[in-house]
């Protein structure tokens, strides 16, 4: 297995799109793989770690949907779709897939690297402290571990990050734009997008989604975690 966590992933059937896209992001120092189908990429990815994957929809055979369900049942990389469907649905379904983000053909080079690049650092470490456990739910932030009712809970790197900014400022309003500042780290993020990864979210740890306990909406806001107790 590789030990490099930056290189970039680009699963994408057009030849001279995946061409340019990775001599722009060689150029700005990152390391690049290409695959053509979404098969020949899970191959990759069963012996080589990459940092980000940017990932078509419409590939041969396997899709970019079936691609993304596939990687998400054993790892966590960073997925950014880049696609031609344009439609919320797409968007939608990508997201909640376990997509982390979604961006529209035609495309600026130059945002792709700026999403890229933040993508890469969403692994690291939170420094501030974060911790919280209610019997329920411990989040563990020196580990960086989440458990539910004792099981770990194995969320993306994205989910993982969204939930840690709302334990830190638990007891007060996250505004939505801190919170893309924070997990995003970039102006390119939708509220659509938050919204989807908070809808997610929810279904990840709250006993009942649709009255959630932790996470509240804060209508014309953001959101606000709350300590039932």
């Amino acid at each position: 297995m590789s030990t490099e966590h930056h290189d970039v992933l680009i699963v994408e059937d057009e030849r001279e799109l995946a061409l340019a896209t990775a001599e722009y992001l060689e150029a700005s120092g990152l390391a690049t793989h290409h695959c053509l189908t979404a098969e020949d990429a899970l191959v990759l990815l069963s012996r080589v770690t990459v940092g980000v994957v940017l990932l078509d929809v419409n590939l041969p055979a396997m899709n970019g949907f079936a691609f993304c369900r596939a990687v998400r049942a054993t790892a966590d990389v960073p997925i950014i779709f880049v696609s031609a469907r344009a439609s919320d649905d797409d968007q939608i379904l990508a997201l909640s897939l376990g997509g982390d983000d979604y961006v529209t053909k035609p495309f600026s080079l130059a945002v792709l690297l700026a999403k890229v690049r933040r993508a890469l650092t969403r692994g690291t470490p939170l420094t501030d402290s974060g911790d919280f456990d209610d019997g329920y739910l411990h989040v563990d932030e020196a580990s960086g571990r989440t458990w539910l009712r004792g099981v770990e809970l194995h969320l993306t790197t994205t989910e993982d990050r969204l939930l840690r900014h709302l334990v830190r400022h638990r007891g007060r309003v996250a505004t939505k734009q801190d919170i893309i500042d924070d997990v995003w780290g970039e102006p390119f993020t939708s509220d659509g997008t938050l919204t989807v990864h908070i809808r997610r979210l929810r279904a990840r740890l709250e006993p009942d989604p649709e009255h959630p306990r932790y996470i509240k909406t804060v209508w014309g806001r953001g959101y606000l975690f709350e300590d039932p107790s």
